[in-house]
């Protein structure tokens, strides 16, 4: 007799003094998004990587932008990483790995290892320092973040690409479609030879 499928849900809560964030992922989602913080640039990369992940996000999150939007950015990027490995539960039949990236002329390689290890290779080597209100440099904090909060090992490499805005585009989207191959069940066991990730 077959058990009930396990939903695949999560609801993480982060509130310091320079930031409030509530969100909730879903994990075997089709992609919708509510994404609601005060840095509009940020706002437009998750909802690309909800929507090429297929995972329904939902954030609320405000920061102390009049400082800037390091601190949003570093604990939105925390919050989802926290929120992923709470959905993904023990881990077990997890695929594990993925990878991906691409936009017009911008080509970035994303590759993800759900691993219990924490590490980022960064290598985007922007040209524009600001996209509107956002300062760049805090993509990296993002996925420092993210990979802190949801123990994982992250490597985003710019391959080729000049437009600021493509790149940043192509790397959540290469996210994204990593992040949806690893989380893809693909069996029973956990995929590690350690017994445990």
């Amino acid at each position: 007799m077959m058990g009930k499928k396990r939903m695949r849900t999560a609801t993480v809560k982060r509130r310091t003094k320079e930031t409030d964030i509530t969100m909730t992922v879903n994990l075997d989602g089709t992609g919708k998004y509510s994404i609601k913080t005060n840095e509009p640039f940020l706002t437009h990369m998750l909802e690309q990587l909800s929507k090429h992940s297929s995972i329904d996000i939902s954030v609320d999150a405000s920061g102390d932008v009049g400082v800037d939007s390091h601190h949003l950015t570093e604990d939105i990027g925390i919050v989802l990483g926290e929120a992923v490995i709470k959905a993904l539960g023990d881990k077990k039949g997890i695929k594990r790995f993925g990878s991906a990236g691409v936009l017009d002329e911008a080509l970035c390689r994303v590759v993800l290892d759900i691993s219990g290890r924490t590490y980022l290779g960064y290598g985007l080597d922007l040209k524009l320092k600001r996209i509107g209100s956002f300062d760049t440099e805090l993509v990296e904090e993002f996925f420092h973040g993210f990979t802190r909060g949801g123990m994982l090992t992250l490597h985003v490499d710019r391959l080729k690409g000049k437009n600021t805005h493509h790149i940043l585009e192509a790397a959540f989207k290469g996210l994204a479609i990593a992040l949806k191959e690893a989380v893809k069940i693909d069996g029973s066991a956990l995929p590690t030879t350690k017994g445990k990730l």
